[in-house]
């Protein structure tokens, strides 16, 4: 057996490692620029050009205008204000809201939670690559549907919606505003706000090499929807609480080293990544299928296997074993004995692909050596546990 001596992270769809340039700006801004943002002294003025800086690189590369950016916690947080606020703020014109059976829990939840409140929610079924029906969606909009939200890319499967399809669909037929989850997207495909039509958009970011506990919640500046955290004048008096100055400028960094970088280049990277280990498996004879797909309509830094008859938790055991960072699904579900909705909404319940496949995703630092060792030691693990075929 082979002991990898660092580990191999493969599970970037989780969370990804800061690239050096956020380090140091992060670095240098908890040095130099410790004022307050609000202050109107010259290190508080400072601190706040760093935030301007970083929310003019933000909003420029998702075509937004610098106003409409709101720094927040995270996805999470920005998920709970787009759902939450446009229900409070417009259930005086209905209280029906649609999304889609695969999405993330701090979406799902919130939605839980208003359905206890009287609102009611319609899920989108998916079929059995992930993606929904345009025309399921158009027959569920209503006169007193107030809000669409789904996801850009869906963090396990890495299926891509058709957002300005979507955006236009909604906006034609309903009053609803449209809410994209696009945590798992900034970075991975191109996105533009205004040419989607899209009215309110969230992001983290830990999932572009940035800091963790950061995020931005994209808001259409016709909206004026009321703030979920309350306090101070911060963010416009959008948003309250003291700005994270050398998290928000690193941030920043982080996007414009996006800006910087082709989408479409990584993209084949990610797929070439992807085609190591599928020629492995196919080489080695190991029974497996991809829940999914590899092709048009996916995000290629996102590869979920089903390896038939080894069962999730033992694959993931032996794969840290020797050194490899892979997992089951959602992060926000890592440590939970439920079963992956994404992959029960695809294949159902009774579908043996729920507990024996494993989520592998890429990073701009995977190179095609760590997961050539990666695809070998997974065709050792499964070789030695996988019943012979007939």
């Amino acid at each position: 057996m082979k002991i990898m001596k660092d580990e191999i992270y493969l599970d970037n769809a989780a969370t990804t490692p800061m690239s050096p340039g956020v380090i140091a700006t992060i670095t240098a801004e908890m040095i130099h620029d410790y004022g307050n943002a609000s202050a109107t002294y010259q290190i508080g003025r400072t601190a706040r050009r760093a935030i301007d800086q970083a929310r003019q690189e933000i909003a420029s590369f998702i075509g937004a205008k610098e106003d409409e950016i709101i720094f927040t916690s995270g996805g999470s947080e920005s998920n709970n204000t787009a759902i939450f606020e446009t229900a409070k703020s417009r259930q005086n014109i209905g209280k029906h809201i649609i999304t889609t059976a695969i999405e993330h829990p701090s979406v799902l939840n919130p939605l839980k939670e208003l359905e206890n409140q009287g609102f009611e929610v319609t899920y989108l079924p998916v079929d059995q690559t992930g993606h929904i029906s345009l025309a399921d969606l158009k027959a569920a909009l209503r006169d007193d549907t107030i809000l669409v939200s789904t996801m850009a890319v869906n963090n396990e499967v890495g299926t891509i919606n058709p957002l300005a399809e979507i955006g236009k669909i909604v906006h034609e037929q309903s009053p609803a505003y449209y809410h994209v989850d696009a945590v798992q997207g900034l970075g991975n495909i191109d996105l533009d706000v205004k040419s989607m039509q899209i009215d309110l958009l969230s992001t983290s970011a830990h999932k572009v090499n940035g800091p963790k506990f950061l995020g931005f919640l994209y808001e259409n500046s016709d909206l004026k929807l009321p703030s979920l955290v309350y306090g101070g004048e911060q963010e416009k008096k959008r948003r309250a609480g003291t700005e994270n100055v050398p998290g928000i400028a690193g941030f920043g960094v982080a996007v414009k080293e996006l800006a910087d970088n082709s989408r479409a280049s990584e993209q084949a990277e990610f797929a070439h990544f992807q085609q190591i280990i599928l020629q492995k498996l196919d080489d080695a004879g190991v029974a497996y299928s991809i829940n999914g797909g590899v092709g048009e309509n996916v995000s290629h830094h996102v590869l979920n296997l089903w390896l038939h008859g080894l069962e999730t938790n033992m694959m993931l055991t032996n794969l840290d074993l020797d050194g490899f960072a892979v997992s089951g699904g959602s992060a926000c579900t890592a440590g939970s004995l439920t079963p992956s909705h994404v992959l029960t909404a695809m294949f159902g319940a009774d579908s043996p692909r729920i507990r024996e496949s494993i989520r592998i995703s890429f990073g701009r630092y995977n190179t095609d050596e760590e997961v050539a060792a990666f695809a070998e030691d997974l065709v050792r693990i499964a070789k030695k546990h996988q019943a012979p075929t007939k």
